[in-house]
C-alpha cells in the first residue's frame, strides 16, 4: 500500500517550518547599551586595559580587581583608582561591587 505525503500548501504554517526557521538574537549577547564615549573617554585607559586582557584573557577582570584591593590596601589611592578604571572598563558590576567595599573601608 503506498503512502502519499501531502505537503502544506503554505510553508510558514507548517510545523516543521517553524520549527526549523532560525531566528536571530533580537540584540547581541554583549550589548550592555553603553555608548562608544564612555569606553573610549581616556585612550591611556583604553590602551592599559586592551594590555592587560591581552596578558590575563578572561581572568583580567579578577586580577584587575586583585590589583585595585592590593593596592587600596597599602594606602595607594593612584594605583587602586588605575586598577579599578580598567576593572570597570572590563566588569562594571565587579567594579561598582569593589568601589563600594573601598567606601566602606575608607568611611
Amino acid at each position: 500500500m503506498p503512502l502519499h505525503f501531502a505537503a502544506s500548501r503554505t510553508g510558514n504554517d507548517a510545523i516543521l517550518a517553524r520549527m526549523f526557521e532560525r531566528k536571530g538574537p533580537s540584540r547581541a549577547a554583549n550589548d550592555n547599551g553603553r555608548p562608544i564615549g564612555d569606553l573610549m573617554a581616556d585612550p591611556q585607559v583604553l590602551r592599559s586595559t586592551l594590555l592587560h586582557f591581552a596578558r590575563h584573557g578572561l581572568a583580567a577582570a579578577d586580577v584587575a580587581r586583585n590589583e585595585a584591593v592590593a593596592a587600596f590596601a597599602a594606602n595607594d589611592e593612584q594605583n587602586g583608582r588605575h586598577w579599578l578604571a580598567i576593572c570597570r572598563q572590563l566588569d562594571r558590576r565587579m567594579a561598582r561591587r569593589l568601589e563600594s567595599q573601598v567606601a566602606q573601608l575608607q568611611a
